[in-house]
């Protein structure tokens, strides 16, 4: 009777283990300090203030839940009548300033990128007025639309004798001076993003167009326009985002009159904060405020996005 051995087992080299290396963790821990220090914890602490009657005299702060909130979505508390007030100015200002200050940045860049005489004087002179702070911005135009003195008044006396204009206490008028005030203002940034763009357009592309008889508004249509759909993209969306955080022109120029009509949100949350002493419902409507500015965003990001892409494909 013969017995068989099984053949030896083959031993498998075992893998060498990696090794985890720190040393990009070392280089990330600098931002994410600072992140958590700056985001995270502030958002955090805001959130616990907003559920707690927050008292600066009292150590003992009560818990409150979503009370806050709740009244803010409560027809007939002041929250709920000021806030959805303020927010719809803030977006009437957005809706109205933002295609503004797009087209005429647009306009102004394409008019800046030819060479014309004294084309880098022009530049310097509407880039200018955005190194002032809003505070002497709004002084300025404050004294410009004034009731009685402002330049806007004199002008109009001087060529046509007419009545001043009450400019800063009539409602809907007292919008001009805001709006026009701030395309003043930040007109210079965005006409400096188009300028770069546009540098970057193969000159090679007119001079085709030229030769197959494109006049210059089918160059721009067909050739200028969709070489800055992507730049476009971000002008739009942080002009948006801007004028949705307005604050210092209605807060020097108008106070936020006549009778709120001009008060932004983040003006009515800060009066809410500060004056009032209401902490705990300024830190519930910044967090509504802050998640409807993420909402905004993203369909903006995602509307875009697919201009951008449709755009490059054809």
């Amino acid at each position: 009777m013969t017995t068989t051995h099984a053949p030896p087992r083959q031993q498998t080299p075992t893998q060498p283990r990696k090794k985890v290396s720190l040393e990009p963790y070392l280089y990330l821990l600098p931002h994410a300090v600072l992140f958590f220090v700056f985001t995270v914890y502030p958002i955090g602490y805001g959130m616990y203030i907003s559920m707690h009657r927050w008292d600066l005299l009292n150590s003992n702060q009560q818990f409150v839940g979503f009370e806050f909130f709740r009244n803010l979505f409560t027809a007939g508390t002041p929250q709920f009548e000021f806030f959805w007030r303020t927010l719809l100015n803030t977006t009437l200002f957005t809706v109205v300033s933002v295609p503004l200050l797009v087209a005429s940045a647009l306009g102004l860049a394409v008019l800046l990128h030819r060479p014309i005489f004294g084309r880098s004087f022009f530049r310097a002179v509407f880039f200018m007025p955005g190194i002032l702070t809003v505070s002497v911005m709004g002084i300025l135009w404050r004294w410009m639309f004034d009731n009685q003195i402002g330049l806007v008044n004199a002008a109009r006396d001087l060529l046509t004798g007419a009545a001043p204009i009450p400019w800063l206490s009539t409602e809907g008028l007292a919008w001009v001076p805001i709006v026009v005030g701030t395309i003043w203002w930040t007109l210079g940034f965005n006409m400096t993003l188009y300028l770069a763009a546009l540098s970057n357009v193969s000159v090679s592309l007119y001079e085709a167009a030229s030769l197959d008889g494109a006049t210059p508004w089918q160059q721009f249509r067909f050739i200028t326009w969709p070489m800055l759909t992507p730049i476009t993209l971000f002008v739009i969306i942080t002009t948006a985002l801007a004028s949705f955080q307005l604050f210092g022109q209605s807060l020097t120029i108008t106070n936020g009159g006549p009778s709120r009509s001009t008060q932004s949100v983040i003006q009515y949350i800060t009066e809410e904060g500060f004056t009032n002493s209401q902490i705990s419902s300024a830190a519930a409507m910044g967090f509504v405020f802050g998640l409807m500015m993420l909402i905004l965003t993203g369909a903006q990001f995602r509307m875009m996005a697919r201009d951008v892409t449709s755009s490059g494909d054809k």
